[in-house]
């Protein structure tokens, strides 16, 4: 089910941002708009958000996404398309109507902190309750709560030049959290802090997710952010969405030449997982109760030791114990080299390219 919906999104800058559009649509490229000072940031974006996903838009510094994120919630306005909120338009929505959605309906989560500095952390919180005019005493308890969630639940009463890096970002997360906004919007929410404190906060915001099950979207230009945190990834270029897929779709399957340059020094064994590189069980295979079993979606760095360990192919079975695949340790070492290679057969998971053979992406 789609929470968040947006269709064929413009966001074009200039003095006649409509004539941009137009023509665009007939063909002209950013350049061309550049030479009289219009600028296109956001290009024919359409996708979902489906309900309780981490829907992940990356691209590299100017490729549109932090533009692209703020026309999702009507910071900016698009100069054509629509954005669509379980169903409703928010395009078409005047001021007011917009900033009660923006106050009930999503929160947005900074790159940088925005706190308060003459507030308290509880306050800090509950600053998003206090705008939806809530009592005192109802957005301290929500707030409160809030940051116990978050691991601040003795720091209510310091103040933000008193916290670290890492935990000011968790006020800003517990902020969000207290609105009970079921969508939230982050922006480069993590790009400030240092990797250590980054990884801490990517595992608590995973953490977060499977007790809450909000529906977000990140921004990020961290392609292995992306991997970690993402159900799904949007890969942005030039103002353009060039590609939407999941992780190792987007690693397997590039859609052109600049996905595949970006991702080609991603760790392929934290990436790719049991399913995408296994093989069709044989009947031996299947009678065979010696061997190892894991799910599939262990990563392939965690198969190698299993498989280490087992003369036999490792078995893949799902959670009802049914045997999806095998992968024995060629097929591993093939992986890891960027070449899966089917059997004579022809029943490999993954062809020559790296690509996931139909088999695999039916079993």
């Amino acid at each position: 089910m789609s929470r968040l919906q947006a269709e064929h999104l413009y966001k074009v800058f200039g003095r006649r941002p409509e004539d941009g559009v137009r023509r665009i649509k007939e063909g002209a490229d950013r350049d061309e708009l550049r030479e009289d000072g219009t600028t296109a940031a956001v290009i024919d974006a359409t996708f979902d958000v489906r309900e309780g996903e981490i829907f992940v838009v990356m691209g590299l510094s100017g490729s549109g996404k932090s533009t692209l994120l703020r026309t999702l919630n009507g910071l900016l306005a698009p100069t054509a398309g629509r954005v669509l909120l379980d169903g409703q338009d928010l395009t078409s929505l005047d001021a007011r109507e917009l900033r009660r959605v923006r106050s009930h309906g999503i929160s947005m989560v900074f790159q940088h902190f925005a706190l308060f500095p003459h507030r308290s952390v509880l306050e800090n919180a509950a600053y998003g309750l206090e705008v939806q005019g809530v009592s005192r005493a109802e957005r301290e308890r929500r707030a409160a709560e809030a940051l116990e969630t978050t691991g601040l639940g003795g720091w209510q009463k310091s103040w933000p030049d008193e916290l670290s890096g890492g935990m000011q970002q968790r006020v800003g997360l517990a902020r969000a959290l207290a609105t009970d906004a079921d969508v939230l919007l982050m922006d480069e929410s993590f790009s400030a802090l240092d990797p250590l404190i980054r990884r801490d906060m990517q595992d608590q915001l995973l953490e977060l997710q499977q007790e809450l099950h909000k529906t977000i979207v990140f921004i990020t230009h961290d392609l292995n952010e992306a991997m970690r945190l993402g159900d799904r990834i949007a890969v942005m270029h030039d103002g353009r969405i060039v590609q939407i897929g999941t992780a190792e779709d987007i690693l397997t399957q590039p859609a052109n030449d600049y996905v595949a340059r970006f991702v080609q020094d991603v760790d392929r064994a934290r990436v790719l997982t049991a399913r995408s590189i296994m093989e069709k069980p044989h009947r031996l295979d299947a009678g065979n109760g010696e061997g190892e079993t894991v799910s599939p979606e262990l990563p392939i760095a965690d198969l190698c030791t299993v498989s280490a360990h087992s003369p036999h192919p490792v078995a893949v079975k799902d959670e009802a114990g049914k045997l999806l695949g095998v992968v024995s340790q060629s097929r591993l070492l093939a992986a890891l080299g960027e070449d899966a290679p089917g059997d004579d057969g022809g029943s490999g998971a993954v062809d020559r390219g790296g690509n996931p053979s139909e088999e695999a992406l039916s079993a």
